[in-house]
């Protein structure tokens, strides 16, 4: 089985991923990461000088490579939902759990005020309130994707040992 981790910038799929792999002796992928390794050039670059349609081309290209493997985590893109038919592709595969582990909006903004110097997508937003307007925009935007996972996690004031908890119990 592969288990897929959807959700929003700063809801923890990353963190969550990498320890949920350690637990189950899962190899563990961030598919930015993996975009960032196989194009050889950082996703801004890629935005930059490629545009957005090849990245988001190339992110459902590997998507499906990675999809054909077994016993992985895989984190997604915030975005990675919402194109290119990707979560059909996660839906239709029975070899894949999807988790959204879903956030509310003023636990994102306490989670990303402090990272958007590393954060492209955000790094502009000048006050918390911009921030959450344009959170609440996105999340708006993008839930229709996301709530189509098999499984919502939700992780507002939840330690990752609790979410991991919670996973486990749903999907064994």
């Amino acid at each position: 089985m592969n288990i897929v981790l959807v959700g929003y910038m700063g809801s923890g799929k990353s963190v969550v991923g990498k320890n949920l792999s350690e637990l189950l002796d899962y190899v563990f992928v961030d598919l930015d990461d993996y975009v960032e390794t196989q194009e050889n050039s950082t996703i801004p670059e890629i935005f930059e000088t490629k545009g957005e349609i090849y990245f988001r081309k190339m992110e459902h290209v590997y998507l499906q490579t990675l999809l054909k493997r077994n016993n992985l985590i895989l984190s997604l893109g915030g975005g990675t939902p919402c194109y290119g038919g990707n979560m059909d592709l996660i839906l239709q595969d029975e070899n894949v759990q999807s988790i959204y582990l879903k956030c509310s909006i003023p636990t994102l903004v306490k989670r990303l005020k402090t990272e958007k110097s590393t954060r492209p997508l955000i790094s502009h937003l000048q006050t918390d309130e911009a921030l959450t307007e344009f959170i609440g925009k996105h999340l708006f935007e993008r839930s229709f994707f996301y709530s189509q996972s098999h499984h919502v996690i939700l992780t507002d004031d939840k330690p990752v040992t609790h979410i991991i908890q919670e996973i486990m119990a749903t999907l064994f």
